[in-house]
């Protein structure tokens, strides 16, 4: 993991503004992370909290990289260009309750602590509490506060529309809004490795109502610039939309499909597991169906807030991607509740087994069970180094 994050492939990319501008190269970035060290070496790719549209609502400890860029390339593009933002939903609030990231996963994000062994390799101790995340890759991936890379596209703009005085100076004003909400998102980055589901929920919610305040930052100085505009002028930047999704070979209409769509068949309550492995009380069992009830209504609430049509202006997107964070919002609170009532329950072991649900899970998927010709072809589905450098370059 360690490997991955600190490689030329990924660590460059991350500082390359072309690359982080364009959301394929993003989806890169994530799931090589998201995939790096895998079980027996296996990146197939398969895993139970990837999104429907390929994409990783986790990496580590990082809940939703690069959020900025997939709210306001939305707003600013609309469906067709980048749907990743529509991909965010209850398959998140799932994978943060059953992690498929163990401790040893997730050692490849602490910090190094250079203690040669016997054999003079390095070790990674544990620390002490909470421990933290150091590498700057996932800072990066948090947001960057490079107005190349995270502020919106305001050459563009002004290049097409061809502002007056007023219209040019609510611009600027929207510029530095943007850049403002770029580095407050990136302030607000978790610097600590949640290990336990209560933890992971958290986390969640602290990104989200980050993502919201963003929102709220842009809102306001984007509505009163898209105002100023002339018919001719709105025109001018709906034709900027249009070439923009042409760059991505994307066409329009696959936003209710990419809604919250993720692993279809593999969010399944892992009911026998919970049985077998946690062995729950029957008081603990009455606070598990609370749970399993809460993430239920946070599921039929996620998916009821999905939109049917693409808002037609970068102020009515950004104003639907901020309702859709408050729905999001609203969710992980409801489940975090009855989380925290069931997990307060468990005892040490019990939690322990909990807690090595997911991680086994993904044992078990990423576990090949099929000719290793054919796994070798499916492992080609994940992009190496080399092949995220060779997008990069192209």
């Amino acid at each position: 993991m360690r490997r991955t994050l600190n490689s030329p492939a990924v660590a460059g990319a991350l500082r390359n503004t072309s690359a982080l501008r364009d959301p394929s190269g993003r989806a890169h970035i994530t799931a090589a992370a998201a995939t790096a060290g895998w079980h027996n070496g296996h990146d197939s790719g398969n895993g139970w909290w990837r999104h429907g549209n390929g994409g990783y609502g986790w990496v580590g400890p990082l809940y939703w990289p690069f959020a900025y860029n997939d709210m306001y390339d939305y707003a600013m593009w609309g469906d067709g260009y980048d749907d990743s933002f529509w991909g965010y939903g209850y398959g998140d609030i799932y994978a943060g309750i059953f992690a498929p990231y163990g401790y040893d996963d997730l050692a490849g994000y602490l910090p190094q602590y250079a203690s040669g062994n016997s054999n003079g390799s390095e070790q990674t101790a544990p620390a002490s509490g909470t421990p933290a995340a150091a590498p700057d890759q996932l800072a990066q991936m948090c947001g960057a506060d490079n107005r190349d890379i995270a502020g919106l596209p305001i050459d563009q703009f002004r290049q097409a529309i061809q502002p007056a005085d007023a219209q040019s100076a609510a611009l600027d004003n929207l510029a530095n809004a943007s850049l403002k909400a770029a580095q407050d998102l990136k302030a607000a980055c978790p610097t600590n490795i949640a290990l336990t589901a209560p933890d992971r929920l958290a986390a969640m919610q602290q990104r989200i109502e980050a993502m919201i305040a963003a929102v709220q930052t842009v809102q306001p100085p984007l509505e009163k610039f898209y105002g100023l505009l002339s018919d001719e002028q709105k025109a001018r930047l709906t034709a900027l939309g249009q070439d923009q999704r042409q760059t991505t070979g994307k066409t329009p209409g696959t936003l209710a499909q990419s809604c919250g769509a993720a692993q279809p068949g593999v969010i399944e309550w892992p009911t026998a597991q919970i049985d077998q492995t946690v062995r729950p009380t029957d008081a603990q069992r009455a606070s598990l169906v609370a749970l399993q009830n809460a993430t239920n209504h946070a599921a039929a609430t996620l998916k009821a807030s999905c939109l049917t049509d693409d808002p037609l202006s970068p102020p009515a997107r950004l104003a639907a991607v901020g309702k859709r964070l408050d729905t999001m919002l609203q969710a992980v609170k409801m489940v975090s509740s009855s989380l925290n009532n069931f997990y307060g329950t468990l005892s040490d072991e019990q939690k322990a087994q909990f807690e090595a649900i997911g991680p086994q899970r993904t044992s078990q998927l990423e576990t090949p069970d099929v000719a290793p010709t054919t796994v070798h072809r499916h492992q080609r589905d994940i992009p190496s180094p080399e092949q995220i450098i060779r997008h990069f370059l192209r």
